[in-house]
């Protein structure tokens, strides 16, 4: 696909979630909802499951977009084995990382916050924050981030191995 033809597309997903919003859908259902047939999904089906998301789950904690987003994030993830599922810890991976990039972007994942209704102070509007979970869930599903989940996973390689060899050294030192 070319650049032109990818932001179009996006440009019509941002446009398609902001009409959902005004049709009065939550942040939720709008992100979800915009990314349902590509997964395969019936809207309608997405539409009631993402129901009780908006509203920052009917509580201004965790940003209703955010969670329509991580919606699509396990649709596309999922291995929907029943009997042994392998693929959460990559479905975290991934949601963890494009959570980060929103809160980096931001300020915060919590619709309370994001609203400015103790600060009066707004960080970003429901429908900022409805384009931004759409630009990054297409941007994942495009594959944009791989490069960055490789690097992710090498840092925490690392770490791991840090971790590791401390143990150890702490171990050899705790035995003389």
């Amino acid at each position: 696909m070319s650049a032109e033809t990818d932001k179009q597309r996006l440009d019509e997903r941002i446009s398609q979630a902001m009409a959902y919003h005004k049709k009065g859908f939550n942040c939720a259902q709008a992100v979800a909802c915009v990314f349902a047939e590509d997964m395969g999904r019936d809207e309608k089906e997405v539409f009631q499951i993402m129901e009780a998301f908006g509203f920052g789950m009917g509580t201004m904690t965790t940003c209703g977009a955010l969670s329509g987003m991580a919606a699509v994030i396990g649709m596309k993830e999922s291995d929907g084995d029943l009997e042994k599922p392998k693929t959460k810890k990559n479905s975290y991976r991934v949601s963890k990382e494009l959570i980060r990039r929103f809160q980096e972007q931001n300020g915060s994942i919590i619709c309370r916050e994001l609203k400015g209704v103790d600060t009066k102070k707004v960080l970003r509007s429901c429908n900022g924050c409805i384009e931004d979970c759409v630009r990054l869930t297409d941007a994942y599903l495009n594959g944009e981030f791989d490069a960055l989940f490789e690097e992710v996973k090498a840092k925490e390689a690392a770490k791991a191995a840090a971790k590791k060899a401390a143990a150890a050294a702490k171990a050899a030192k705790e035995a003389k």
